[in-house]
């Protein structure tokens, strides 16, 4: 097989006829090139090249073969250029896993960036709850995932992945407004509550937070859909928890920040420690300018290793 190598020394030598000039222009000695040159006549079976006395002329064969090998080397020039782009992340693939709140208040932003700095990144969305997307994540068809703990129900994350904390946001006590209820979750043990589904852990944190406060916690009506339990509190059929990315503010609901210990929720980005995807690091800095900054209840992390 033709090394690409000796086809651009004889392009240089056929242009400059002379193995000194190109071996400047080429920063290689003149014995080096007279060297590719002959196992370059070697492979091909061709007489590239009649020495002179005072330098070399090239032969048609020599002139043809450089005609030939143009398309050859402007396509190598061009696959070079392309790896680059994508060592460098200019080009590729990305894998975001997101749990919904973020997908909506996060994530947009994000790509946004991203595609400003790289738009010919090719960013695929994937959406889960946190056990979905750290499953896909440690499978390897994510590149990054974007999860969340209470701190009232902590996670353990599986060894290998590297956890990036991006924010943290304080629990939101939602009443509709004028309703006459108490701020305080110990003059809350008649309401009805509004949780998410059971199992999950905001409804366990609504659990351990009522428990502390004195009572168990009567729960008339479960979503996971945020903008549902918001407009159920509106409507006056009962009380929720819920974290500040889930609340969007409404003139017929009241939030109060919970002053309780520990009520709090978490957001962080999770990828393989292992993953070298050049993009990664770019995403990651993308995700952390998408943090709402000067928002209410909404705290981001500087230092973001977790």
């Amino acid at each position: 097989m033709l090394k690409p190598s000796h086809l651009l020394t004889l392009r240089a030598v056929v242009r400059s006829g002379s193995f000194v000039v190109a071996a400047r222009e080429l920063g290689y000695t003149a014995s080096a090139i007279s060297q590719q040159i002959s196992a370059l006549e070697k492979e091909t079976g061709l007489t590239l090249f009649e020495r002179e006395a005072h330098g070399v002329r090239a032969t048609s064969a020599a002139h043809r073969l450089v005609d030939l090998s143009v398309p050859v080397l402007a396509a190598l020039d061009d696959l070079d250029h392309q790896v680059q782009q994508l060592a460098t992340g200019a080009t590729g693939r990305l894998r975001l896993g997101s749990f919904p709140t973020a997908g909506v208040r996060l994530v947009p932003a994000a790509l946004s960036e991203l595609a400003r700095t790289h738009p010919r990144a090719q960013i695929e969305l994937e959406e889960g709850e946190p056990d979905e997307l750290v499953a896909a994540l440690s499978d390897g068809e994510l590149d990054v995932a974007l999860v969340y703990e209470y701190g009232l129900v902590p996670r353990q994350w599986p060894e290998g992945l590297s956890c990036h904390a991006l924010l943290q946001e304080d629990l939101v006590l939602l009443r509709a407004r004028d309703s006459g209820l108490s701020s305080r979750l110990a003059g809350l043990s008649r309401a009805r509550w509004i949780t998410s589904r059971e199992g999950t852990a905001g409804a366990l944190t609504v659990v351990r937070l009522c428990a502390a406060a004195g009572f168990e916690a009567s729960v008339a009506f479960r979503s996971n859909n945020y903008d549902v339990v918001r407009e159920l509190v509106s409507t006056g059929l009962g009380v929720a928890v819920v974290p500040a990315l889930g609340h969007a503010p409404d003139t017929a609901v009241e939030a109060t920040r919970l002053t309780a210990r520990a009520a709090f929720r978490r957001v962080l980005a999770l990828h393989r420690s292992e993953n070298s995807n050049p993009l990664l690091g770019r995403m990651l800095r993308s995700l952390r300018s998408a943090v709402p900054q000067g928002e209410p209840f909404v705290h981001p992390v500087r230092d973001g290793s977790a």
